[in-house]
């Protein structure tokens, strides 16, 4: 079998390309770090130096291919609209023309739950459940666009699926539980409701572990869309004090309320777009939501159409992260 793997020396690509070398698979994986694809290459998969929004070359990677897994995304909480959608838009048609014009056998597109927050807190959240008139950030909007385009693709006659893994963390992460470390070592870990929030969280493997099964899964799961997660709800502040008892660092709290903190990030913002180059604020009003809003997603569809089983459990998923990290 072979497979081509945009984001391939993403966080999420790069490990699922070595999983699938590892089963025996022809590995092929797009991405823009020359040195992350040069590690890759020494795994025994093939480097594509590519950008989505490059149509002819993300075209060419699609040649031959049994099955493309598109990890490939501009993720973030900040940034220009126009660079959101250029490359999880248009980068998203790319892959879709290439899978169609070289008749590639299974695409398999990762999204995200982010199309699902609202601002209110949200209880197993199911594929189907309303989603926002508005969306939160450019992120999330240009993800449900793209999403939008791999349904008509495969209504049109490519075999598609659709995977939303939420707050993906493990060994590599550089994003989420990083987040929280740089926080605590500066002006301490926003808490709010007293750290009551539900949440969830996915280990990177179990996540690789949906993918491969979407390479694999029977015809009744093509078109649909699944949540990923670990299938065991955390409370915020259960997460965060175990974190840091693991990575032996005093853990520095800072209760906040819920619509000060809103209202503070809302100035943050309109102060960042005003800077040159506009940077990010150190407070959004997205992630003031995801700290002080729950947000659980039911995952009975992806276990019963994909044969989804979560293997590796938060605690232990945050015993490799802090051994990574320490080392």
């Amino acid at each position: 079998m072979k497979a081509f793997v945009t984001g391939g020396t993403g966080f999420l690509g790069s490990r699922l390309a070595k999983r699938l070398v590892q089963a025996g698979w022809d590995v092929s994986a797009s991405g823009r770090n020359e040195e992350a694809g040069a590690s890759l290459e020494r795994e025994g998969i093939r480097f594509v130096r590519a950008d989505l929004r490059d149509d002819e070359r993300i075209a060419a990677a699609c040649a031959g291919q049994d099955a493309v897994f598109h990890c490939g995304a501009l993720s973030s909480l900040w940034g220009p609209y126009r660079e959101f959608y250029d490359c999880n838009v248009r980068g998203t048609e790319h892959v879709i023309a290439g899978c169609r014009r070289h008749g590639v056998g299974r695409l398999v597109y990762v999204s995200t739950p982010s199309v699902y927050y609202d601002g209110t807190h949200r209880f197993m959240v199911t594929e189907s459940s309303p989603l926002p008139a508005v969306f939160a950030n450019a992120y999330a909007h240009t993800k449900r666009l793209a999403e939008l385009a791999v349904d008509r693709a495969h209504d049109a006659g490519l075999p598609a699926i659709i995977l939303r893994p939420r707050a993906i963390f493990g060994p590599g992460d550089r994003t989420i539980l990083p987040r929280f470390i740089r926080a605590n070592r500066s002006f301490g870990v926003p808490l709010f409701g007293g750290g009551n929030i539900e949440m969830d969280l996915t280990y990177v493997d179990n996540v690789v572990e949906a993918l491969v099964r979407c390479s694999e899964a029977p015809r009744q799961a093509l078109g649909r869309t699944f949540n990923i997660t670990n299938g065991e709800p955390v409370r915020f502040i259960d997460v965060v004090e175990r974190l840091f008892a693991m990575l032996d660092e005093p853990l520095r709290l800072r209760p906040m309320p819920y619509r000060a903190a809103y209202l503070l990030a809302a100035a943050m913002e309109a102060a960042a777009k005003l800077r040159p180059g506009g940077s990010e604020p150190q407070l959004t009003r997205y992630s003031v939501g995801l700290l002080g809003r729950s947000q659980t997603l039911d995952i009975t569809a992806a276990r019963t159409l994909l044969g989804y089983r979560p293997r590796i459990g938060i605690e232990a998923g945050l015993e490799a992260f802090a051994e990574w990290w320490m080392s």
